[in-house]
């Protein structure tokens, strides 16, 4: 399949890392751009001004967010395939339920973390209770949601590659029909056999 014929993995990361920032900067901005726009005060240059400004601060946040999405994603997927020994779309779709799990578990830690920092609670015990207190069932939610996610992104990349495969297949031969086709040397003395006997 011509999609994993990618870069070599410990390139692969960087690369995925930096089209994802491209690409969460880039939506990001047009979002924030409009959502700026419908948010400024009334007046064409408050709200250009409140566009331009919207865009300046959340559209590297969002790119970042990204970037550490796909950073996370094609590192899991590399070290799959190292553990594997081949690439296919299982990768694909273990890494975006893995990157899912870990992102929320990063995320529910972070919330509580802020919560039990100022109890001066130990560290171990704050990443207990981050598991106890629904930790895990929100990293089983994310990891199902990344996991059908890139099932269905995979499955949709299949089905198109095998559409579009069947476009470039060689047509079949045309079948001459035989009524039309001249006598072979065998029929053509059978008959003049039968004509004389």
């Amino acid at each position: 399949m011509e999609e994993y014929a990618r870069e070599p993995c410990p390139w692969r990361i960087v690369d995925d890392c930096g089209g994802a920032f491209t690409m969460g900067a880039i939506g990001g901005g047009v979002f924030q751009a409009v959502k700026g726009f419908r948010n400024a005060p009334a007046g064409v240059g408050h709200r250009l001004r409140g566009s331009v400004n919207a865009v300046r601060v959340r559209a590297p946040q969002i790119g970042g967010s990204f970037a550490v999405w796909g950073g996370l994603f094609s590192t899991i997927d590399c070290g799959l395939v190292r553990l594997r020994g081949k690439e296919d779309p299982w990768n694909s779709i273990t890494s975006g339920a893995l990157t899912g799990a870990i992102l929320a578990a990063r995320s529910e830690r972070k919330l509580r973390s802020h919560r039990l920092s100022m109890a001066a609670v130990i560290h171990a015990t704050e990443w207990l209770l981050c598991f106890s207190l629904g930790g895990p069932l929100t990293m089983m939610g994310s990891a199902m949601m990344g996991g059908i996610l890139l099932a269905l992104i995979e499955g949709f990349g299949i089905l198109l590659t095998r559409y579009t495969a069947q476009q470039f297949q060689n047509p079949l031969p045309f079948t001459e029909d035989p009524s039309q086709l001249p006598p072979k040397d065998g029929e053509q003395q059978q008959k003049t056999k039968g004509l004389f006997h």
